[in-house]
């Protein structure tokens, strides 16, 4: 064993890891932690304000989590659960802020109304079925809609403006939507990790992990600067490391990583900070996905803030690298084919024409395409006005599948060795936003036999811990207007 050894190791400096470091920091206020990133800093890759879409995802306007059954229903179910977990990290945050642990909320979340724009006889429809479906559920509360034009230009102006008269559009809208720069919001928990004694290490890349007959692991990693090599054990590893953390899951050697690959999908953003335009426009305006896009590529105009300053951003437009991060390798797609997964990647390639068909067009369209992409959403979008960005790379989960043989999943998920001492997060969105709910999970998962005696302090840290807020209207309106006073929001 090494002579270093941790109680926990966190491997990534993204808001999965601070997120999980800041509440094992309280559960557990004797344990050493130690986090290693590979990087100069941490948020840099998807916590990063400008790789992310920066939006409190509380499906109060994403289509996707309100999927239309072949009979014509809407199921608010999916929409329930992800408002539900964005709610336990507006808690989180709260209690953090009382604590002094978070700089004032403005430097990490803001008020920005969640919109959801359609157009055409179908989309109508189906926004209204929608609309149907979660304005008598608590969570949902204060949702509005409208097919006037006058409404939804008071809404959003860059909407409506020389928009074709006949042709079909709804809007729904709910004022308590929320902008977060993650990025800020992930630097600020480090920080307060390290001040309470976390030993953060930046420009360090974990190279090997292997299990030894105690239970714990050795972790060799190798310093960026002077590439001088070093090791150190931990009792429990987390592996927050983005794309990354497939290529660790596999040298860790568990098995519960078999039949597990990852598909990359990059993007850009059309960014403007006009002032003219970004006062027209407050909120987040969220559509219909293209035929054969993927969930993460639904179209959207969202104000940003970042750092103090407002900006729009419409997007995000798919390209394609065989890197797993921004800062990946381009060996990333192919390092991690194994036996135990190529069968699986092949069946989702097989079973997802659309989805190649989607890149190629996104990656034909230049700067001039992916503006008239962006006049579907406004009319009178000048080429001048938008410079583009480059956001993060997500991996999207392929795993093995009983029924199919392979399947390309959207979102996220926590694969954990059976004996609970390594955990790593794969998938994307909307992770970011319900990084708390996942970590909470994490901890039954991981920590089975001290979550009892962890779950008073939970409740302390989350209140709504263990609860379902949309069970309880008067609670949930409680829940949402004290978070909402204490993070400055509009409720």
């Amino acid at each position: 064993m090494p002579s270093g050894v941790v109680d926990v190791l966190l491997i990534g400096g993204g808001i999965m890891s601070a997120t999980l470091g800041t509440l094992l920091q309280r559960l557990q206020p004797t344990w050493k932690i130690a986090v290693f990133e590979r990087l100069h800093d941490v948020a840099l890759e998807s916590s990063n304000a400008w790789n992310n879409a920066g939006t409190g995802h509380a499906a109060l306007c994403e289509l996707n989590y309100t999927p239309e059954a072949k009979d014509g229903t809407v199921d608010p179910a999916k929409a329930i659960s992800i408002n539900e977990q964005f709610q336990q990290s507006r808690q989180f945050w709260t209690t953090l802020i009382e604590q002094g642990v978070l700089d004032a909320p403005s430097t990490f979340i803001n008020s920005a109304p969640h919109m959801t724009f359609v157009q055409g006889e179908k989309d109508v429809a189906f926004l209204k079925k929608r609309y149907e479906a979660l304005k008598e559920q608590p969570l949902f509360a204060g949702i509005e809609y409208s097919e006037d034009s006058r409404v939804i230009n008071s809404w959003a102006p860059l909407l409506m403006q020389k928009r074709r008269k006949g042709e079909p559009f709804a809007a729904t809208r709910v004022p308590a939507g929320t902008d977060v720069d993650f990025g800020a919001l992930t630097r600020q928990l480090f920080a307060s990790l390290a001040e309470n004694g976390a030993d953060v290490r930046t420009n360090t890349e974990v190279k090997r992990l292997k299990r030894l007959e105690d239970g714990t692991w050795r972790v060799k990693y190798r310093r960026s600067i002077g590439r001088s090599p070093g090791e150190i054990g931990a009792r429990f590893v987390f592996v927050g490391a983005g794309g990354w953390a497939i290529k660790l899951l596999q040298r860790s050697g568990i098995p519960e990583i078999k039949g597990y690959g990852v598909f990359p999908i990059g993007g850009q953003w059309l960014k403007t900070s006009n002032p003219a335009l970004v006062a027209q426009h407050k909120a987040k305006v969220y559509s219909q996905a293209s035929v054969g896009a993927p969930p993460m590529s639904v179209p959207h105009l969202d104000t940003r803030v970042v750092d103090g300053e407002t900006s729009l951003l419409f997007g995000p437009f798919a390209t394609f690298s065989p890197k797993f991060l921004k800062n990946g390798s381009m060996l990333d797609l192919v390092a991690q084919v194994r036996p135990h997964n190529i069968g699986p990647m092949l069946k989702v390639a097989i079973d997802n024409p659309s989805l190649i068909t989607y890149l190629v067009g996104e990656l034909l369209k230049n700067h001039a395409k992916k503006v008239d992409s962006l006049r579907t959403f406004m009319p009178t979008a000048k080429d001048e006005d938008w410079e583009l960005l480059n956001a993060g790379q997500r991996a999207q989960v392929m795993k093995k599948d009983a029924d199919k043989g392979g399947v390309l999943q959207f979102g996220t998920e926590v694969v954990t060795g059976a004996d609970g001492t390594i955990a790593g997060l794969l998938g994307a969105s909307p992770g970011a936003s319900t990084a708390v709910s996942i970590m909470l999970g994490l901890l039954k998962t991981c920590f089975p036999d001290r979550i009892a005696q962890w779950e008073p302090t939970l409740a302390e840290l989350v209140p709504s811990y263990g609860e379902t807020l949309n069970n309880d209207p008067a609670e949930a309106r409680e829940t949402i207007e004290r978070t909402a006073e204490a993070l400055a929001l509009t409720a």
